[in-house]
């Protein structure tokens, strides 16, 4: 395996970061965006890859009516306008785990890396699930804590922390 980094920033959109967000995403956007920006901005200058990841849900009238948040299409599932955006390396996901985007398999295919570090949003959520889905590849998994969100309650979060740990996971 090569010496190849990427920092995986996962679903930082403006569906969960804007003030036009549905209540159930109660993210400090001010403090989450600007600890994401600093993660964003060291890893830049160690040389390593950001790669950029979005939710997004088929623009069907269920998903809309449902689910109504993140729809491919809608401005609310682009990236937020105050994260610091420092590469074209931007790849969407229908499910949690990153590792599952064929677009991201492809660029995984043309490029190996040793270590993936991780924040965003949200711990419980997709944070959690492409933690998982890096340790699969063999390489080493690092979760930034200070830039990773979550939602859920603080047990929720610490349960989910200590599975994550349990597997293998290295929080920084």
């Amino acid at each position: 395996m090569t010496d190849k980094k990427a920092l995986l920033v996962i679903d930082m959109q403006n569906d969960y970061l804007w003030a036009e967000r549905k209540p159930m995403f109660s993210y400090d956007t001010d403090i989450l965006v600007k600890s994401v920006n600093d993660t964003i901005a060291q890893h830049k200058a160690s040389g390593e890859d950001i790669i950029y990841i979005g939710q997004v849900f088929p623009n069907i009238f269920t998903n809309r009516l449902i689910i109504g948040f993140s729809i491919k299409g809608s401005k609310g599932a682009e990236l937020y306008s105050g994260l610091d955006v420092v590469s074209q390396l931007y790849f969407e996901k229908y499910l949690p785990n990153t590792f599952t985007s064929k677009c991201f398999k492809e660029h995984l295919s043309q490029n190996t890396y040793s270590t993936f570090t991780i924040c965003g949003l949200d711990l419980c959520g997709c944070v959690g699930a492409t933690a998982e889905g890096a340790l699969r590849t063999g390489a080493e998994v690092f979760l930034d804590e200070k830039s990773t969100g979550c939602r859920f309650s603080a047990h929720k979060a610490q349960k989910r922390k200590t599975e994550l740990i349990n597997k293998g996971v290295k929080f920084i």
